[in-house]
């Protein structure tokens, strides 16, 4: 308690002298001190173990010395302060703590600095940024606090060890500059080493600071090499539009006569945000010809709780986005989007142009035009009880070609130019019913009225009005039982739907793919949209068993089926819901608390033949993480699939220490007995550098796309700019 008292005592006392008062009047504590609360502001702190008064004008302070101003704060061995030049003959260990300057900290042997520590040399020091860039020079310049000048520098984000003083990398500079409230590094007569080999050689170098978040300039490259394109380089460029926009140019040249240049565009609203991506090409593959894209998205909040919503994508040949690793995607839907939720209604609207550049599909045969619009609130009868929904819903589509017949164009029974309009007004009612012994009832009804205007089709032309009703009910008896450290949950649901059978035709262009799964077991209809509907007398039947563990692991199956009255033939052979028996409903999963996930559904018959089956396997473990997706599906042509669907798809990883991390990725189609796409990875990561390299073949081919082979290399310096962190730990110093 006498050191700190003492040591407080002397503080006051260095005070009234670094402030220009008499030491004897600092001790009233009023106006009177002589001096203003402006100056006083302005005046350093200096707390030390001994003070000594040397004349009117020195003051030396010796033993564990601590000076303050503002949000500075010095700590040193001796520091002599001479009011006649209002300087500091500082002697260390120094160490001079700046948070208001970029997290700057600064050590140093020798200093002379102002008193308020803006201004001065430091000798034979090393400034750490934001504890990720650090500078060591001869000598260093503070000038008014702002910019601090660094001579004979070297800065490395990297860790040095005693035993190996190389730094992985290092940029030797005649000076390095750090402006900070422009948050800039400038190196002068630049010199780039790694691990001790000079490989670059620049006369002036601009790079941010660790604390930057958006600035204009060059970001990492990236090299290529394609079996196709050769050797390319990619050297993106970062411009700032204001506060809330950038733009990002992407030059991209390679050796096989191919130059890009690609751009993205980012703009925050208020109300939204605006997302473009594009590119202009020349290459090889397409000679004499200019080759890109165009993908846009804008999102906005509008007036009344609505979400807009704006997509555009265009791109000059089918092949370009698989050339140019851009993306897989083979239907191009530009248009707008609209959309409300509230608790009791939600409305949505949808409105575009598809275009295909899908091998075999032909855009005069398919729906370019296409809009939606869908209106549901809900709400609770009066005398009914229960929930109650009324539901509207359009849907139009129109296709370029006029024909009113099929042609072999497009590989499909639907009329070449068949145009279509749709509205559906839908009731929806159901009550819950408790009933004794835990058993939960259920009642359903269902009103769906249609209204059709078809054009060029030779069997739907012209309008047609058909309304089906729906009744229905459902049945679950929950069991909960405890054994030992589980919990289990037995549910067994019956439901029994009742609809006329004599449902007038119309054309279905929107419930063509039918899934059969746990969603829709105990749904009132198992198509998609509202062109068609399950009709007749049928009983949905299933069971749930749920293994809870204290543990932390579940286990959890899924059984059912449907039975029909009669066979009306509405849905495909292989869609598993075909004939009076549906095929079996297997579905179970398996989670554990090491990161294992595992479930699969299955549709067999009782001969146990499968017409389809989804596997998905995940591991997510600290050194290994693996996920696998396997599907089967018979053939079935009114669903686009003359053949058997039978695909493997595998991606994972492994962490082979903190620095080193291994990934691949495959895809395999056992039907065409190859691979569609491979590819490895390797990254090498830790405090100051990250190196990513990877290598990826893709098999296909068709008319306009080949397989190729591609290599992708990419580094990144910690240490410039907030988002540079390479997310790994510093490397420990051994020996």
């Amino acid at each position: 308690m006498a050191r700190r008292n003492n040591r407080l005592a002397t503080g006051l006392m260095a005070l009234a002298l670094m402030a220009g008062t008499d030491p004897a009047r600092a001790q009233d504590p009023a106006p009177a001190a002589g001096y203003t609360a402006d100056q006083a502001s302005e005046a350093a702190t200096l707390l030390a173990d001994r003070i000594t008064v040397t004349g009117d004008k020195t003051l030396v302070a010796e033993g564990a010395v601590e000076v303050f101003w503002q949000q500075n704060r010095l700590t040193a061995s001796r520091v002599t302060y001479d009011q006649s030049t209002d300087r500091m003959l500082i002697e260390g260990p120094i160490r001079l703590v700046q948070p208001g300057q970029s997290g700057a900290v600064t050590l140093a042997s020798q200093a002379d600095l102002s008193r308020d520590m803006q201004n001065g040399v430091l000798i034979g020091a090393r400034m750490v940024l934001a504890r990720e860039l650090q500078i060591a020079a001869n000598r260093v310049e503070r000038r008014d606090g702002e910019v601090t000048t660094l001579y004979d520098a070297v800065g490395s984000s990297c860790q040095v060890c005693a035993s190996d003083p190389t730094p992985l990398w290092e940029i030797r500079a005649r000076t390095i500059t750090h402006d900070a409230p422009a948050r800039v590094l400038r190196f002068d007569n630049a010199q780039f080493r790694l691990m001790g080999v000079p490989l670059l050689w620049t006369p002036v170098l601009s790079m941010p600071d660790p604390t930057v978040d958006r600035m204009d300039g060059i970001l990492r490259p990236r090299f290529t090499n394609s079996s196709r394109m050769g050797f390319g380089v990619e050297l993106p460029y970062f411009l700032t539009l204001g506060p809330s926009a950038d733009l990002t140019l992407k030059p991209f040249v390679a050796t096989d006569w191919s130059s890009t240049l690609g751009m993205r565009y980012r703009q925050a609203l208020d109300n939204g945000y605006v997302l473009v991506n594009g590119a202009l090409s020349h290459d090889s593959l397409r000679e004499n010809e200019t080759r890109g894209y165009l993908f846009a998205n804008g999102w906005f909040g509008v007036q009344g709780g609505y979400q807009l919503g704006v997509q555009l994508q265009v791109v000059t040949d089918p092949a370009y986005l698989v050339d140019y690793d851009i993306s897989d995607i083979d239907r191009l839907w530009s248009g707008v989007t609209l959309d409300r939720v509230t608790r009791n209604e939600m409305i949505w609207m949808r409105a575009g142009n598809t275009h295909s550049i899908r091998e075999g599909e032909s855009n005069s045969t398919q729906p370019m035009l296409a809009g939606d619009y869908s209106w549901t609130r809900l709400f609770r009868p009066r005398y009914l009880g229960g929930l109650a929904s009324v539901e509207w819903n359009v849907h139009t589509l129109n296709r370029a070609s006029t024909l009113d017949y099929d042609t072999a164009e497009d590989y499909d029974d639907v009329p070449d130019g068949r145009d279509m309009l749709r509205t559906s007004l839908e009731l929806n009612w159901q009550r819950n019913w408790l009933l004794p012994a835990g058993i939960l009832a259920t009642s359903q009804a269902r009103l769906a009225t249609d209204v059709f205007s078809v054009r060029n089709d030779q069997v739907y032309e012209g309008d047609t009005i058909r309304a089906q009703p729906t009744l229905g009910m459902e049945v679950r008896w929950p069991w909960v039982a405890t054994s030992g450290s589980a919990s289990h949950v037995i549910e067994p649901v019956a439901q029994i739907l009742w609809s006329p059978d004599n449902l007038k035709a119309a054309p279905n262009e929107d419930s063509v793919l039918v899934e059969f799964d746990e969603g829709n077991l105990f749904s009132l209809s198992r198509y998609p949209g509202g062109d068609t509907r399950e009709r007749d007398l049928r009983a949905n039947l299933g069971m749930s068993w749920t293994r809870m563990d204290a543990a932390g692991w579940s286990f959890g199956m899924t059984a059912g089926r449907v039975f029909r009255a009669e066979d009306l033939d509405q849905f495909s052979t292989g869609s598993g819901l075909s004939g009076r028996t549906s095929d079996w409903l297997l579905g179970g999963t398996l989670t554990t608390t090491t990161g294992l996930t595992i479930s699969n559904r299955a549709l067999f018959d009782d001969e146990l033949d499968i017409s389809r089956d989804e596997l998905r396997f995940a591991y997510l473990g600290p050194k290994y993480q693996l996920t696998t997706g396997y599907i089967w599906m018979k053939p079935n042509e009114l669903e686009g699939r003359p053949q058997a669907t039978d695909e493997l798809v595998m991606m994972g990883g492994v962490n082979m220490n903190p620095e080193w991390r291994g990934t691949f990725n495959t895809r395999y189609d056992f039907t065409a007995e190859r691979m569609a796409r491979a590819g490895l990875g390797l990254r090498y990561a830790n405090e100051c550098i990250a190196m990513d390299l990877s290598l990826s073949r893709r098999f296909t081919s068709s008319s306009s796309v080949k397989p190729e082979t591609s290599f992708g290399f990419q580094v990144q310096l910690a240490g410039f700019g907030s988002d540079s962190q390479t997310g790994t730990a510093a490397r420990a110093c051994r020996g």
